[in-house]
C-alpha cells in the first residue's frame, strides 16, 4: 500500500515547513523508520522519518520550497505500485504542489516527521556516525548528486562556499567537515568561494521558516495590542560587586555569571512581588500565573529566539547563567524543542552588551511585558549632595495596557529598580 509522505506540524505554530533537503531520492528502497528529509520549522530544523517501507516513487516537492502543514510532498510504494492518483491529486511537482493535496485516506500509511534523534552537540559526532547523508545535485557530478554530510552542508552554507567545488575526502567521496574547513582555509583565489572579490550585487534573500514566525508574531503585537512604555534608570554599582564576589567563589567551579544573568533574576523576583505584571490577556479574562517563567531573547542567524528560563524566581543565579548559556547555544544550532522556547510569562532582551544605550522591545504574545535593558554607562549622579560618577543602566519596559496600567508598571519597576540598586532586597 502506497505511503503518503506529509509535511507535519512540529510546533504548535508551525503552520508550513521548508524543505531543506531530501536525504533520499526517487528510486531509492526506504525502510521504515529511515530519515527522509530534512524540514526547517518556524524554529528548527528536524527530521522527517518514513513510516511506510517500499521505494520513494515520487518527491513532490523542491529543496528549499514550502508546504502547508498536512500537503503531500512524496510518494513511498512499491516498484510496480500505480501512484498517479496520488501524484494527480497532489498536483505537479514544485511550491504548493501537495498543498492542496487531500487528507490521508483510511487505512493509508503515513510518513512522520519528528525531532532529530540527537545530533550530538558535538561536530565530531555528527561527522563520525556517518548516517546521516544529504544529497544535493550540482550540475556537472557524474550520477546527477554530489554527498555531503548535514554538518558539512551547514558549514558550507555558513561559510558561503560551493559543494560542487569542493572535493570530499569521506567514504565514497562524501564531502564531510573536514573537506569544508580545509576549503575555508585554502589560499586566496583558490576557487572554493562563492563570489570572492565579486562585487556586490543586489540580491533577494528567501526567508527562513523562523523570520516568518517573527514578523507574523510582531505584527500580532504592535498593532493589536496597545503598548505604552515606561522607563528607569539605576545605578548599577552594588549589581556589578555583586557579580564580581559571585564569580570569585565560583571560580574554582570554572564558571561565570553575567551582569544580564542578575537582571534575569532580579526581573523574576520582582515578577513574584507583583502578579498583576506577571499575566496575559485572555479575551474576557486575564490570566495571572502562578509560576515565574522568564524568556530570554536571543540573536539568531536567521533573527531572534526566546528560550524559556522555568521558575526563574526560585532557581539560583549561577543555575539561571548555566541553563541561559545552555539553551542560548543550542537555539543558535536549532536544536531548541518547542517547550524550551514557548510558555514564557514575561521577556527580557538586552541589547547594553551592542552599547545600546536605550530601546523599547516589542511584545511576545501573549505575554503582558517586556524588559529592554540598555548598556552600562558611566554618568554624573548627585549622591549626598555631591555629584560622583556611577555605572548607570537604562531599562524600558513595554507593557500590555490591557494588562498592565501605568501606576502598576511603575511599581513593578520600582521594585526592580530596589534589586538592581541594592540586590541584598531580593532575598527579603
Amino acid at each position: 500500500m502506497a505511503t503518503k509522505v506529509h509535511m507535519e506540524a512540529l510546533s504548535p505554530t508551525m503552520e508550513e515547513g521548508q524543505l531543506v533537503s531530501w536525504l533520499k531520492g526517487e528510486g531509492d528502497d526506504v525502510a521504515e523508520g529511515d530519515i527522509l528529509a530534512e524540514i526547517e520549522t518556524d524554529k528548527a530544523t528536524m527530521e522527517l522519518v518514513a513510516r511506510g517501507a517500499g521505494v520513494l516513487r515520487a518527491v513532490l516537492l523542491a529543496e528549499g520550497e514550502t508546504a502547508e502543514v498536512g500537503a503531500v510532498i512524496g510518494v513511498i510504494a512499491a516498484a510496480d505500485e500505480d501512484i498517479s492518483a496520488i501524484v494527480d491529486g497532489a498536483g505537479a511537482p514544485g511550491a504548493g504542489a501537495a498543498a492542496d493535496a487531500p487528507a490521508a485516506e483510511p487505512g493509508e500509511q503515513q510518513a512522520s516527521a519528528v525531532a532529530p534523534k540527537d545530533p550530538g552537540p558535538t561536530d565530531a559526532g555528527a561527522e563520525a556516525s556517518g548516517v546521516e547523508e544529504t544529497a544535493v545535485a550540482p550540475a556537472g557530478s557524474g550520477d546527477g548528486r554530489l554527498r555531503a554530510s548535514p554538518l558539512a552542508r551547514r558549514l558550507a552554507e555558513e561559510r558561503g562556499l560551493d559543494l560542487a567545488s569542493i572535493s570530499g575526502s569521506g567514504p565514497g567521496g562524501r564531502i564531510v567537515k573536514r573537506d569544508v574547513e580545509g576549503a575555508v582555509a585554502a589560499p586566496a583565489g583558490a576557487p572554493v568561494v562563492v563570489g570572492a572579490g565579486a562585487r556586490a550585487e543586489t540580491e533577494s534573500v528567501k526567508v527562513s521558516q523562523m523570520r516568518k514566525a517573527i514578523a507574523k508574531r510582531l505584527v500580532q503585537s504592535i498593532g493589536p495590542i496597545p503598548t505604552f512604555y515606561l522607563t528607569i534608570e539605576a545605578d548599577v554599582g552594588r549589581l556589578l560587586e555583586a557579580r564580581k564576589r559571585i564569580n570569585a567563589r565560583l571560580e574554582s567551579r570554572g564558571e561565570k555569571v553575567s551582569l544580564n544573568d542578575l537582571i534575569l533574576k532580579a526581573t523574576a523576583v520582582a515578577l513574584r512581588r507583583h502578579p498583576e505584571v506577571n499575566a496575559s490577556w485572555q479575551g474576557d479574562t486575564i490570566v495571572r500565573y502562578g509560576r515565574v517563567h522568564v524568556g530570554v531573547a536571543v540573536a539568531v542567524q536567521d533573527g531572534l529566539i526566546t528560550p524559556v528560563i522555568r521558575d526563574a524566581d526560585v532557581k539560583g543565579v549561577a543555575d539561571i547563567g548555566r541553563e541561559v548559556r545552555e539553551m542560548a547555544g543550542r537555539a543558535r544550532e536549532k536544536k531548541l524543542a518547542p517547550d524550551e522556547y514557548q510558555g514564557a510569562t514575561f521577556s527580557v532582551s538586552n541589547l547594553g552588551m551592542f552599547g545600546i544605550q536605550e530601546f523599547t522591545a516589542i511584545i511576545n504574545p501573549p505575554e503582558s511585558g517586556i524588559l529592554a535593558i540598555g548598556a552600562v554607562e558611566e554618568k554624573p549622579a548627585v549622591v549626598d549632595g555631591e555629584v560622583v560618577v556611577r555605572p548607570r543602566m537604562r531599562v524600558t519596559m513595554s507593557c500590555d495596557h490591557r494588562v498592565v496600567d501605568g501606576a502598576m508598571g511603575a511599581r513593578f519597576l520600582a521594585t526592580l529598580r530596589d534589586f538592581l540598586e541594592d540586590p541584598v532586597m531580593m532575598a527579603l
